[in-house]
């Protein structure tokens, strides 16, 4: 059964674990998927030719403007509508406050943050509002719920990514648009491979479930709110940490 046959879906980050596993899963089930990137131009070459006539990949630097209205309206003059939005694109700069630039601070808000607002805003006017039909599917992290020594923008960002959320599907509800969070906790990826086995290990002894996550594990989650499975719900935030909150 393909939960998701005939729609066409958008992915942000779609090159990095978690944004890959979402497209592949998607694709799987008869999705035709957009993804962006914007540093990994290999890895998001190998995911196209691995899937084919099934997605198609775009360099963009969503934290500006233009970029992310001209994206959108490419999307929409060749497809028509955009019946899946996935914002999973983001980066970090951790750092302890007393020792965090303005740089750091502002390029992980802008990535996070404003990437998120550029493009729900563009698809939702573009499509999902005249469609009246949609899901959107904002990527947060258990951090933005619990916050991190070192991690105060990191935790800012994605903490605002709930709130915004939260807001946004209140708006939109009447207009048959869900809109919700996935909040990973520890995933096993290239972005959180700098950290130290000790402090990975502290981790996984406080997780519930004795292990951490894998991509797939947040890609299926994708599966479930992208689907009619979740046709009545919106504005929550799945946890996807294995009981560590």
């Amino acid at each position: 059964m393909k939960l998701l046959n005939g729609k066409i879906a958008i992915v942000t980050g779609g090159s990095g674990d978690i944004g890959k596993s979402i497209v592949k899963t998607f694709v799987k089930h008869g999705a035709y998927v957009i993804f962006t990137f914007f540093f990994s131009k290999n890895n998001a070459k190998k995911l196209s030719n691995e899937l084919g006539n099934s997605v198609e990949a775009h360099k963009i630097d969503l934290t500006d403007f233009n970029s992310s209205q001209n994206f959108v309206k490419k999307v929409m003059e060749k497809f028509g509508g955009i019946d899946i939005l996935v914002n999973n694109a983001g980066i970090i700069k951790d750092n302890l406050l007393l020792r965090m630039s303005e740089k750091d601070w502002d390029q992980v808000i802008r990535t996070n943050i404003y990437s998120i607002f550029y493009l729900t805003k563009y698809v939702i006017s573009s499509s999902m509002i005249k469609q009246k039909n949609g899901s959107i599917i904002n990527m947060s992290s258990v951090i933005g719920v619990t916050g991190n020594s070192g991690q105060s923008n990191y935790a800012a960002s994605k903490a605002g990514i709930i709130g915004f959320t939260k807001s946004i599907a209140k708006e939109l509800g009447k207009k048959n648009i869900r809109c919700n969070v996935i909040a990973p906790g520890y995933i096993e990826t290239r972005m959180n491979s700098h950290f130290q086995s000790k402090i990975k290990e502290n981790w996984i002894k406080n997780i519930p479930l004795k292990r951490p996550g894998i991509p797939q594990d947040v890609a299926n989650c994708s599966l479930f709110l992208a689907s009619d499975l979740s046709n009545y719900i919106t504005g929550e935030v799945l946890n996807v940490n294995g009981g560590l909150i």
